[in-house]
């Protein structure tokens, strides 16, 4: 297998009749921040427990910066930081309490790169776990996955249901371990989040992984709605013949269309014109993968004919 910081190969596990994943094959780089992309149930923590050695494949086989996940899961841990998506803490131990006890664990947490993540998050360490917000909670959870600097940082659904404030500063402070070298895979099913943090996804549908691609690339497959307005009347016909263009609509000099893939075209014959002003709305990952989802029918085939 490959020496990514991870990699799988048909990677299977099926709770009984039931599939988790289903023949898996993933690398993520060393020092990138790879998202996996799913809905609720499509895998991804599956994907996760069975990296860190939680829970076993029923085939295939997963290495994990290099040492088999199997065989290698202790050394692993020393090096990676885990947020689980359902973190929780000793609620009568305070912040400070709670980070002490896993410093003493791990017994390489670098005290001074603690004191300055819970200043850069604003975090205070002496209340009780207990009493803290969602928000807050979610930021303990955070700074003890990357209290000991690992190399690899392995986050389940990293920001659901914090507030907007809260997802960017956790979003600073992932872009700051990615740029020192950190290698991160989040699983996530916000998309706006995987947009902003993300180089390249996968996305897992049934338990299956369906497309691994940069999210610039996914999103050039996108389409886009743009509006040109011109200073003359233009033909419709000039614009519903080129590549790519759906839905032309022609009003009082506006053109109307909707893109996909390269504006090249629309360009360069817009330039034909007297062009007053053009809009563009870019293209969102979710137009992307809501086209995964879409067919309900085809996605029943697939789980079948995948069984």
């Amino acid at each position: 297998m490959s020496r990514g910081a991870i990699s799988t190969e048909k990677l299977t596990k099926f709770y009984g009749d039931v599939r988790g994943i289903h023949d898996l094959d993933l690398e993520v780089r060393p020092g990138e921040i790879f998202g996996l992309l799913g809905p609720n149930g499509a895998g991804k923590t599956t994907t996760i427990r069975l990296l860190l050695d939680y829970i076993r494949p029923t085939s295939g086989r997963a290495t994990v910066l290099g040492m088999d996940a199997r065989r290698a899961g202790v050394e692993i841990r020393r090096h990676v930081g885990y947020l689980a998506g359902d973190f929780a803490a000793y609620d009568n131990l305070t912040g400070a309490e709670f980070f002490e006890f896993l410093a003493r664990l791990r017994s390489n947490v670098d005290r001074a790169y603690l004191n300055q993540l819970c200043e850069q998050i604003s975090f205070d360490r002496s209340r009780k776990i207990g009493t803290l917000s969602k928000g807050n909670k979610q930021k303990a959870g955070l700074l003890q996955a990357l209290m000991h600097r690992p190399r690899l940082l392995i986050l389940d659904e990293p920001t659901f249901g914090l507030d907007p404030l809260v997802q960017d500063q956790v979003h600073n402070l992932l872009r700051a371990a990615a740029s020192d070298g950190v290698t991160v895979f989040l699983s996530s099913h916000i998309l706006s989040e995987v947009e902003a943090l993300c180089e390249r996804v996968g996305i897992v549908r049934h338990g299956l992984l369906v497309a691994t691609e940069t999210v610039q690339s996914l999103k050039a497959r996108a389409v886009r709605r743009l509006t040109i307005t011109f200073s003359e009347v233009v033909p419709e016909t000039v614009f519903a013949s080129l590549p790519g263009i759906q839905n032309v609509e022609v009003s009082d000099g506006r053109v109307r269309c909707q893109v996909t893939g390269s504006l090249d075209a629309v360009v360069k014959t817009a330039a034909r014109y007297r062009v007053q002003d053009i809009v563009t709305e870019e293209p969102k990952l979710e137009d992307v993968f809501l086209g995964y989802y879409s067919d309900d029918d085809a996605v029943a085939r697939e789980v079948k004919n995948a069984g």
